[in-house]
């Protein structure tokens, strides 16, 4: 076990707010309120202390792929996002065969019960053909509720997420079996309207998934999905904050209905992430990456990001203007309290996992923490 530590000197960002000068004691793997006698103290005056990133929905990195890759490929990604920050992932599967996801679910539960990611999310094959992205069109299907719980049960309780087009047949019931089961229902990749979104919320669904991307845009006779999904209390919005993905006043729209509390940055990451540009699989298609974007290599559709949820945090302080308090809810605090692991990470707070990333005062990360080791040690002085 690592040695007791009191990191100290940092502004630290607390759930009642920021502190100056302020310090977190690590004891073993969890945050104390009292340091032992023989912790050592780290300086890190000068730069900020942040609860470990939490990423709802993530497909990769570093190379390799969370949707159809080997346990040891999708080992590796999941260390890629941690040297980033994200000490808490859910690995995101897309479209496929459903036998294929099925055997896939079960490996990502291994993985679960491991504790190397927290749980599955499942985005297709339940999606509009209308709204596909970066989905291949013929193993797309209507949300048939018998074929949802195979899935399901596939992934040995461990599965967090569903994005469903719930439109289709079979939609809201769909949703309804997913509540019951404890899974979260997620509208997304849809081509509802207002009302039909409404119905959705009602029926049990939470989840945004990256909100405005794969649905139809507001209108001011046709609202959209997007309109009821902003003004529900009920309902979280991911966010891909890359610049790519969504206009700055897209992002401000989103905070602005849904508040800071409602808010979640996911990277929707793929293969890429954290590794290069050049041309890659996600699922059953090719993807070419120029320049730091992902698109299908037949059609151009953009085929997920690049984003680690660093450079996610980064730009919503330094270009977005955000506060660091509401960055800090949006990256950590509101996806551990969506995934019910709020006791446990997601904050600052005594009891919980040594999930922490040292920022300096640009933002830039220059550590990480998980579970009280150092998975990137702070170079200072």
């Amino acid at each position: 076990m690592a040695p007791s530590k009191v990191l100290a000197g940092a502004r630290v960002v607390l759930p009642t707010g920021t502190v100056d000068d302020g310090r977190v004691i690590v004891d073993g793997t969890r945050i104390a309120d009292t340091a032992p006698p023989q912790a050592e103290t780290v300086d890190l005056s000068g730069h900020w202390v942040v609860p470990g990133f939490v990423d709802i929905h993530n497909h990769g990195g570093g190379g390799a792929s969370f949707a159809g890759g080997t346990a040891e490929q999708v080992l590796a990604g999941v260390e890629t996002h941690r040297r980033h920050g994200t000490t808490t992932v859910v690995a995101s599967a897309v479209t496929g065969d459903l036998d294929f996801l099925a055997r896939h679910a079960g490996m990502l539960a291994e993985l679960a019960q491991q504790g190397d990611i927290v749980g599955i999310h499942f985005e297709g094959p339940f999606i509009s053909p209308c709204r596909k992205g970066a989905h291949d069109e013929q193993l797309l299907r209507d949300p048939d509720p018998s074929e949802v719980r195979k899935l399901v049960d596939a992934a040995h309780g461990h599965a967090k997420m569903m994005t469903l087009a719930t439109e289709l047949p079979g939609g809201l019931d769909s949703v309804r079996l997913l509540v019951e089961h404890g899974v979260i229902a997620a509208v997304g990749h849809t081509d509802a309207t207002y009302e039909q979104t409404v119905q959705a919320i009602d029926a049990g669904a939470t989840v945004a998934t990256h909100l405005f991307n794969a649905m139809p845009p507001v209108g001011h006779r046709a609202p959209g999905p997007i309109t009821a999904l902003l003004e529900d209390e009920r309902i979280t919005v991911e966010l891909i904050n890359d610049g790519t993905h969504l206009h700055p006043a897209a992002l401000q729209l989103a905070f602005h209905h849904a508040g800071a509390g409602r808010v979640a940055f996911i990277t929707d990451a793929m293969d890429a992430a954290g590794f290069g540009d050049g041309r890659y699989r996600l699922g059953p298609l090719d993807v070419e990456v120029t320049d730091g974007v992902a698109r299908l290599v037949e059609g151009g559709s953009i085929a997920g990001s690049t984003l680690t949820l660093d450079r996610a945090f980064k730009r919503a302080v330094t270009i977005d203007r955000l506060p660091v308090e509401d960055v800090v809810a949006a990256i950590s605090a509101n996806p551990a309290r969506l995934l019910g692991l709020d006791d446990r990470v997601g904050s600052l707070e005594p009891g919980k996992d040594a999930d922490l990333v040292v920022l300096d005062d640009a933002f830039d990360l220059v550590g990480v923490m998980r579970r009280g080791e150092w998975v990137v040690a702070p170079q200072l002085g």
